[in-house]
């Protein structure tokens, strides 16, 4: 969990950067968006919606302690490229 939360800081701050260039994938080597969904949930996380946003997938969340989450994933990789929370 330290590990996510570290990289969610980090990728909040550097992520916006390596949005554009990490999402460029072609639409026919995307994951669906429930696989996505899936590996997220098994992360502990509650999805609200996952969408596309700028050539990448937008998850919004909820963390283990109910900590809104928001995050950018490439489509191909489903690697996070991007992240930012809200205490609110």
């Amino acid at each position: 969990m330290k590990t996510l939360i570290l990289t969610a800081l980090v990728m909040a701050v550097a992520g916006p950067a390596f949005a554009a260039d990490k999402c460029d994938v072609p639409t026919d080597q995307w994951q669906p968006r429930e696989a996505l969904q899936k590996k997220l949930e098994s992360e502990g996380w509650k999805v609200r919606s996952i969408k596309t946003e700028n050539g990448c997938y937008e998850a919004k969340a909820l963390d283990a302690n109910g900590k809104k989450l928001e995050a950018v994933f490439n489509p191909k990789t489903l690697e996070s490229v991007g992240a930012d929370s809200d205490d609110g």
